[in-house]
Order: C-alpha cells, then sequence, then structure tokens
C-alpha cells in the first residue's frame, strides 16, 4: 500500500491521529448536536483540529465525517446536505494535511440496527456509497470505517467503500472485555470481525473507542494473529467517569503512552488514540513509535 508516494513497509509503525467529538466539545459544539455541520459553519475550528494532529506527528488524520451518513443525518434534517457535508469535511481535512499526511474520510454507524428491521442492506449500501463517494470527492485518500459493532454494517460499509472508491479501506470494530475474550455489543468475535472484513475487501482491519487502550492489549493480540493485514488500534483514554452529565477521562497522556510497547510487541501497525485522547497523547506516543522504527538502523 502506497503512504505518501511510498510503499508501506509494514516493519514501520505509523501514528494515526486522536479524538474528534471530545476535542469539538471542547470547542464549544453542543452535545447532541451534529458535528458534521461544523464543516461548513465552523471550517476554521475544524481545520485547527486537524492541524493539531499533523503538528503532533500524526501520519493518519480523519476527517469530520463520524456521522455523516444520510441515515444517520436524518435525524437532524440534514440528510439531504450528507454529499455536501462529507465532502467539505474531507476538503478542510485534506487542506491541512497536503502531502505530509493522509487525509482519512471516517464513517461510522448508521444508528439503525438491521437486526431489527430499522433498515435494510440496500438502504444501508447506498448511505455508505453516498458518503465514501463524497469523501473521496472532497480529498480523503484512504477510509475508514470505525466504532462498529454489528458484523453485518461493517462488511456493507467496507464494501460499498471500497467498489465505489477504489481506495485502501480500514474496517474498525469497538470491541467489550468480557469473560470469554474481546465481543463487540452485537456479541461479534474478533474471528467473525476479521473474516467478514478481509472478504469485503479491507486493507487494514483493527478495532477503536468502548474501552481504555488497557483493554485492547488482548484484542490486537487476538486481531493480529487472526490476519495478516496491517493491525489499527485506537482506544480510549481509560474508562470515562460521569460528572455533572458529563464523560471525563482521567487517563493521562503519559499513562496512555505507557501501554504502547506492548502493542508494538503484539505486531500492530497503526496506533492512535479515541475518546478523551488528545494531540498531547500523540506528541507522548510518538518518540515512542519513533524508537520502535529506529530498531536496528
Amino acid at each position: 500500500m502506497d503512504i505518501l508516494g511510498k510503499e508501506w513497509n509494514q516493519d514501520t509503525v505509523l501514528l494515526a491521529d486522536g479524538a474528534w467529538g471530545t476535542e469539538l466539545l471542547k470547542l464549544g459544539l453542543v452535545q447532541g448536536d451534529p458535528p458534521e455541520i461544523w464543516n461548513t459553519e465552523h471550517p476554521d475550528k475544524i481545520k485547527s483540529i486537524a492541524q493539531s494532529y499533523l503538528e503532533a506527528g500524526s501520519v493518519f488524520i480523519l476527517t469530520n465525517t463520524f456521522g455523516g451518513s444520510r441515515i444517520r443525518m436524518e435525524r437532524h434534517g440534514l440528510a439531504d446536505r450528507a454529499f455536501e457535508l462529507n465532502r467539505k469535511g474531507a476538503q478542510l481535512t485534506a487542506e491541512i494535511v497536503q502531502d505530509r499526511a493522509i487525509a482519512v474520510g471516517d464513517i461510522g454507524p448508521t444508528g439503525k440496527m438491521l437486526i431489527m428491521g430499522e433498515v435494510t442492506e440496500q438502504q444501508m449500501y447506498d448511505s455508505f456509497s453516498e458518503q465514501a463517494s463524497a469523501l473521496k470527492e472532497g480529498g480523503a485518500s484512504w477510509i475508514l470505517i470505525e466504532t462498529m459493532s454489528d458484523v453485518n454494517e461493517m462488511g456493507i460499509a467496507v464494501r460499498a467503500s471500497v467498489k465505489t472508491t477504489g481506495l485502501p479501506v480500514i474496517a474498525s470494530m469497538t470491541y467489550d472485555p468480557t469473560p470469554g475474550g474481546p465481543r463487540t455489543m452485537m456479541g461479534h468475535t474478533p474471528e467473525e470481525c476479521v473474516k467478514r472484513a478481509e472478504q469485503e475487501g479491507a486493507s487494514v482491519i483493527g478495532a477503536n473507542c468502548g474501552t481504555g487502550i488497557e483493554n485492547y492489549i488482548p484484542a490486537a493480540r487476538e486481531i493480529r494473529q487472526l490476519t495478516k493485514l496491517p493491525v489499527w488500534i485506537k482506544a480510549n483514554a481509560g474508562i470515562p467517569e460521569l460528572v455533572n452529565s458529563k464523560a471525563v477521562y482521567r487517563m493521562t497522556p503519559d499513562e496512555y503512552a505507557s501501554y504502547i510497547p506492548e502493542l508494538l510487541k503484539i505486531g500492530v501497525n497503526v496506533i492512535g488514540g479515541c475518546c478523551g485522547t488528545t494531540p498531547e497523547f500523540i506528541k507522548k506516543m510518538k518518540p515512542v513509535i519513533d524508537g520502535f522504527n529506529m530498531r536496528g538502523k
């Protein structure tokens, strides 16, 4: 796979970015409002987040489009603006990263359940296709399918993105620690998810969100054993506490970075952060990853 004009030697571990949602809340986004509307209403704030991660050393930097599918935007009365808001979100990140990092088009779950008949597979496919197409048109050079708990929704999203864009696609599930090992909220195992992601054409497979980095060590180990593809891990900054109805993440950047050597030992290829992580977390992770990449040189 091509990374910034060069073939990616997977012995080189790459640094992803950190959270977007919690960073947007710091900048004034109201909980429950669609972040994607800020792509047109507050583009400078969106670009400031991308810039902060670029300066911290991230190679993969997301777009502000996690909830941008037409299906998810319906709840805000913005379905007809889905293409526009996704394209703009990709443009904002692409303008910042240029040829210094990779603009990754971010696609999250629709919020609808296939198993309950709330949406059809075709409706999901069409929605994800539209979103992926808009992200590519806006300048994204990779697509990320993330925070998925339903293996079928993930599979549809990966297939739609691969077929619509031809870009490399990352498939990332959210796992919870259970006595029987990592499982998604829908009960899917890493084995089920990895198999489906590979079948649908994913280029990178991994996990994000849901739990703290300490709980993603066993998940990462299992995913690494199940696939030869690069592995992607973006965990939360520990388990949040609810303070005045707001999620507060207590883990420090140094504490988060202390888990990186174990992920490197396992063979994870891309490491970043999810909810509660900041550019400071990325800055603390960078020397650890740089040191690993310099081994033997």
